[in-house]
């Protein structure tokens, strides 16, 4: 079997590992050093190898679920120079692993795609006021199940995540964590902290002064989280963790800002 391109071959092996039910990744390319041409490059299954170990483990309170199984299965090329094309000359199919079920295939990392016309839809729909799990399962219908749309509800938040975190102005961002670490400063009573996303963008903000932090310390039995209060332009909501104090008054132990009302958030 021969390839014209890089990029055919690794398609090649994705589609190959969709069908079979496995993921797929690449492992090396050698280069020669005559002429800088890729001469040699071998993709493997996802589960090849094993993770390396990690000296902060012990620092890990939950730490990530171990994927690797050394998986032997690959594919080989080599590259003829007379031809000007990728051959195989290396193929290995038995995996040590189960696989997954032909229903469970569009869940495989190498199988998910968020194309440019679904983003303008997801778009759309969030403009529209359509809530992320109610514009997937309608998406989802429309293209007969969510296996044939490309990409899982996760993927769908994740998108959205880091598109309004590139949509906010990098000065509004600044501005805000200068104030809270000021704040801290001046009054080291002061407590804030910042939940980064996967792709190291603010989620959700939170921050205590003195007064909010004594008022617990007498009053935190009981406790409400409210975000009813109310969002700003971006329609990111405003969270109060409140309660009461012995004049039945309503008092707050911290605020917080957050990205959204989902289930992730809130963890």
């Amino acid at each position: 079997m021969q390839f014209d391109t890089l990029d055919a071959a690794f398609e090649f092996w994705k589609n190959y590992g969709g069908r079979t039910g496995f993921g797929v990744r690449k492992m090396y390319a050698n280069k020669s050093r005559r002429d800088g041409q890729i001469t040699t490059v071998r993709y493997a299954c996802a589960k090849e190898g094993h993770r390396v170990p990690d000296k902060r483990d012990h620092l890990t309170k939950t730490p990530r679920a171990e994927t690797r199984t050394e998986c032997l299965v690959r594919l080989g090329l080599q590259f003829n120079r007379e031809s000007s094309k990728f051959e195989v000359h290396d193929f290995v199919s038995e995996h040590n692993h189960v696989l997954h079920t032909e229903e469970t295939c569009f869940m495989i990392p190498t199988q998910r795609n968020l194309a440019d016309g679904q983003t303008v839809h997801i778009d759309f729909a969030t403009d529209s006021g359509l809530k992320p799990k109610a514009a997937h399962q309608f998406f989802s219908q429309q293209v007969g199940g969510r296996e044939n749309l490309g990409y899982t509800e996760r993927d769908q938040k994740n998108y959205l995540r880091s598109k309004r975190q590139k949509d906010m102005a990098y000065g509004e961002a600044g501005s805000l964590l200068r104030y809270l670490h000021n704040q801290s400063c001046e009054n080291p009573s002061f407590q804030y902290a910042v939940q980064l996303d996967s792709e190291e963008q603010i989620t959700n903000i939170f921050w205590a002064d003195t007064r909010m932090i004594i008022a617990y310390a007498h009053f935190g039995d009981v406790i409400t989280f409210d975000t009813t209060y109310s969002t700003n332009k971006e329609y990111r909501p405003f969270g109060v963790f409140a309660g009461f104090n012995h004049h039945k008054e309503t008092i707050i132990f911290e605020a917080a800002l957050l990205y959204d009302e989902t289930a992730e958030s809130f963890k």
